[in-house]
């Protein structure tokens, strides 16, 4: 089962604790904004690092245009081959 999110749902964004910031889309996670003091650290859902930001504001922003485009079809596991194995020959 896979979740189809469209950029045009916006984000939307609860406070965590004092220094973090937490975004859903549709209810799915899509990554949050750490700030460690200096800067605003910008992760996405999948824990990449999109940078370091002066402002919160400048934060959102920046994971709003680092979302997907376009939905990307789920993966597939591969076929597994019903062959027998080879025996070694002597």
């Amino acid at each position: 089962m896979s979740t189809t999110t469209y950029p045009s749902d916006p984000l939307t964004w609860k406070q965590a604790d004092i220094d973090v910031h937490v975004a859903t889309r549709d209810g799915e996670f899509a990554g949050f904004v750490e700030f460690d003091g200096a800067a605003h650290l910008v992760r996405d859902h999948r824990g990449t690092g999109l940078g370091s930001f002066d402002t919160l504001d400048e934060a959102f922003r920046a994971l709003e245009d680092a979302q997907d485009p376009a939905p990307r079809p789920p993966l597939r596991m591969p076929r597994m081959l019903s062959r027998r194995p080879r025996r070694a020959r002597a």
